[in-house]
């Protein structure tokens, strides 16, 4: 009963906000386990936890031999979620592997191993790769309309969060391609801030994970992490989220 009263509530916020159908998909998700069958699932496809356990392993090695992480170079203005990938040929120089892992994408696989938390956990996790680029050929469409002479606004239509807005494809002249959540294999929107920058929205995620552990997120966390520890796979191309008045909301993305 009680859960039953906390999807309502939930439902009812989701509605209020004009997301109407992302109400009934938690409905539904959360009442039936899944819109998708469980092989076509994205989580029922990603490397056996070994394969990241080993690499947590040789990494934790590392580290403790040279006090360093064996991380690509990266720029300043690199995503959270992005931003400490790990440097495969680094632990073949010094014979920590014999080669790259075949799930890595230097090992031919569809996936780029990232270090999160680094300060602290120093957690491996995976960045999929085949969504990671989907965001980015919708990007440069926005990109190649914001650079046509005749176009002085961006492509975007209703509101979804506060400086994010869905995107208008009949604008661009494409056809809205189907992303799938990495984390639930529901279908997942992009969205646009005002600089034109391509986001996907965790919220329903989020919302779900955030039930799921029964515990409200504090003011001021980025709840995007709950997703993180929730899966070996990272939220690739999202924005910041903060639990605002009992549901996720993106915030300004300031890396």
């Amino acid at each position: 009963m009680q859960r039953g009263i906390r999807l309502a509530a939930a439902s009812r916020r989701f509605v209020r906000r004009g997301g109407a159908a992302l109400a009934l998909l938690l409905f539904m998700t959360t009442a039936t386990g899944c819109l998708y069958p469980k092989d076509q699932l994205v989580q029922n496809q990603i490397p056996a936890k070994d394969a990241v356990l080993n690499a947590q392993t040789v990494i934790n090695q590392y580290f403790t031999d040279t006090g360093m992480l064996p991380i690509v170079t990266s720029g300043s203005d690199t995503p959270k979620y992005e931003k400490y990938r790990v440097d495969w040929a680094k632990l073949k120089s010094r014979h920590y592997i014999t080669d790259p892992p075949s799930q890595a994408f230097e090992g031919g696989g569809h996936y780029y191993y990232i270090i999160i938390n680094e300060e602290t956990t120093r957690q491996v996790k995976l960045m999929d790769i085949a969504i990671y680029q989907q965001v980015s050929d919708i990007q440069r469409w926005i990109d190649d309309y914001g650079n046509s002479d005749s176009k002085n606004e961006l492509p975007k239509k209703e509101e979804a969060y506060p400086g994010y807005y869905r995107i208008d494809f009949d604008k661009l002249g494409k056809k809205e391609p189907e992303l799938l959540s990495i984390y639930s294999g529901r279908a997942i929107s992009p969205m646009i801030d005002d600089s034109g920058k391509v986001y996907l929205d965790y919220g329903l995620d989020i919302a779900q994970a955030v039930q799921k552990s029964g515990i409200t997120p504090k003011e001021g966390d980025d709840v995007r992490e709950l997703l993180a520890q929730s899966s070996d796979l990272v939220p690739v191309k999202s924005p910041p989220y903060q639990w605002v008045d009992g549901e996720p909301q993106a915030q300004p993305d300031t890396k």
